[in-house]
């Protein structure tokens, strides 16, 4: 396995999707679709989409991801416009580039985030209807790790936690619900598109719960000691916002343990599956020492 090769591939099988799949900007109302095309084409990791097509290959598939891959980035970026807002965050960069509401103005941004939301699940539903078995459980993963009681949550515990200190308990609750859930949900509903089992969908989502926690401990220490160009948004935002953060938290160096242990973990739990994991396990660490 050619781990280099084998991402690279995935991504130009997402960067096609999302040509194809999210309405061209001469569509009506050109400004809507602009701004929702410069979002998701300014590129960024595509760890999500690519853990869906990743998730897709361990087993025998029954049906296309590339969809449900396009619907897992509409979601990841309509997060990351709202989150970039001054109402939220007020970051002026996202991806190396201007971010959408410095770009488009405030109330585009807010809409075109709005439009991304629903149209992850007109993907699903129009996509998965020669599947309506798949198409309905894919609606269902999505649906319960984007809403009120997982990803949207952890945003408003985040935001609400600003200005207090928040103890273990309540930092994990936020990281395993802003980000852990739709990593989680990545993972599975690659999975639900194959022949595998509930035992390997459990697995499946053990690791994605962990692998995500871990991703969002690397992600606080990077804002804590990266910068702003090889980060490619603005450094310290979270200091500056006050935010609860591993680092904060816990501390640099039992926040890099931490990460270390779970990333250990996640790879072991990798080899109880019977299948290829190898480009997985190559990912997950990765994911630990990452530089942005």
């Amino acid at each position: 396995m050619n781990f280099s090769a084998t991402f690279d591939h995935y991504c130009e099988l997402i960067e096609d999707g999302v040509e194809r799949l999210i309405p061209a900007s001469t569509t009506r109302p050109e400004s809507l679709h602009e701004a929702m095309r410069y979002s998701m084409q300014a590129g960024g990791k595509r760890l999500r989409p690519v853990l869906v097509l990743a998730g897709n290959s361990l087993f025998p598939s029954r049906a296309d991801a590339i969809p449900a891959a396009v619907a897992i980035e509409c979601i990841h970026t309509y997060s990351l416009i709202h989150d970039d807002l001054p109402c939220m965050d007020n970051s002026d960069l996202r991806r190396g580039r201007p971010s959408l509401h410095i770009k488009h103005g405030e109330a585009l941004a807010l809409l075109a985030g709005d439009a991304l939301l629903t149209h992850a699940f007109w993907l699903l539903g129009e996509h998965y209807s020669n599947h309506a078995d798949i198409g309905v459980r894919l609606l269902g993963e999505l649906g319960a790790a984007a809403g009120s009681h997982r990803l949207i949550a952890g945003q408003v515990e985040d935001v609400e936690g600003e200005d207090s200190k928040l103890n273990a308990e309540e930092l994990d609750y936020i990281h395993l619900n802003k980000t852990a859930a739709m990593i989680t949900a990545s993972l599975t509903m690659g999975v639900m598109h194959t022949e595998a089992d509930e035992s390997c969908l459990n697995k499946v989502r053990e690791i994605g719960r962990n692998l995500g926690l871990a991703y969002q401990i690397v992600d606080d220490i990077l804002d804590a000691t990266s910068d702003t160009e090889s980060l490619g948004k603005t450094a310290g935002q979270d200091a500056a916002n006050h935010k609860n953060t591993y680092v904060s938290v816990h501390g640099l160096e039992a926040a890099r343990a931490r990460a270390s242990e779970i990333t250990a973990g996640s790879i072991a739990k990798c080899r109880d599956f019977d299948a290829d994991t190898a480009f997985f396990e190559e990912l997950i660490l990765g994911l630990e020492h990452r530089i942005k």
